[in-house]
């Protein structure tokens, strides 16, 4: 396994490519570091012709991804995050996320984005940008892929549901015991390694082309509606409030 930088693991072996996100010790947040490993690691792994399927994991047992970090959002005084701010993946080849604990917000999206999920029996699945006073835009999709009353639980509330609750509700596709996660998500890569390319590619295109044309110029408009909300003193307190340990202060401005 060789370091995109210390902060990102990347690995190819049998077909199957491997990102690890490696900051346990801030629950393994998106900073910079880890964005820009992720977006390397996935380029490398587009243009690797040996690598068949991407695995996306994470070091530890907490969390996959609290998400963006926000300390390094306040120092940075972010106001709109540029479109690819969370990366994804743009590859015909199949995506696995392998979600080792909490998928929050940014981490949310990474799950949400993958082709497959497969997570432990203690992951958690929270988009929490309502308690930081931070947008997502890119939920836009949400409500086509599980029930709207339930995307709409998820974005006013910030709170989590359980591993048990996504998959019943069709968020993810398996629940494992930690022990079985990586085995697990290996064995479905390798069973997709042994598929068709070009069908495998073709089915993912289909679904994501149906996915993309229901949704229309929804994406576009989501980002239109969630500006005025980045724009406020509201999107700068969230982020301070957390890094000075306090509960925000909301001016609703």
């Amino acid at each position: 396994m060789m370091d995109m930088n210390q902060a990102l693991l990347f690995d190819v072996s049998n077909g199957i490519a491997t990102i690890t996100i490696n900051r346990p010790e801030a629950r393994n947040a998106l900073n910079a570091e880890v964005r820009e490993g992720i977006r390397a690691s996935v380029k490398s792994f587009a243009q690797n012709d040996d690598a068949k399927v991407l695995i996306i994991t994470a070091t530890g047992d907490v969390a996959f991804s609290s998400g963006a970090d926000l300390k390094e959002m306040n120092d940075s005084a972010m106001t709109i995050p540029p479109d690819d701010f969370i990366p994804n993946f743009p590859t015909h080849k199949p995506v696995i996320a392998a979600v080792n604990g909490a998928a929050l917000a940014g981490g949310f999206l990474l799950a949400q984005q993958a082709d497959l999920v497969i997570a432990v029996e203690h992951a958690t699945f929270a988009i929490t940008e309502v308690r930081h006073g931070r947008g997502a835009p890119w939920a836009a999709p949400l409500p086509l892929m599980i029930p709207p009353r339930l995307a709409m639980e998820l974005l006013l509330t910030g709170l989590p549901i359980t591993a048990a609750r996504a998959h019943e509700i069709g968020l993810i596709n398996y629940i494992v015991a930690p022990k079985d996660l990586m085995s697990t998500s290996v064995a479905l890569a390798l069973a997709l390694v042994d598929n068709a390319p070009l069908s495998v590619a073709a089915s993912k295109a289909m679904v994501r082309n149906s996915l993309s044309n229901a949704l229309g110029e929804s994406r576009t408009q989501a980002n239109q509606i969630w500006s005025s909300v980045y724009l406020s003193d509201d999107a700068q307190e969230g982020p301070r409030a957390f890094k000075e340990k306090r509960a925000p202060r909301w001016s609703g401005h």
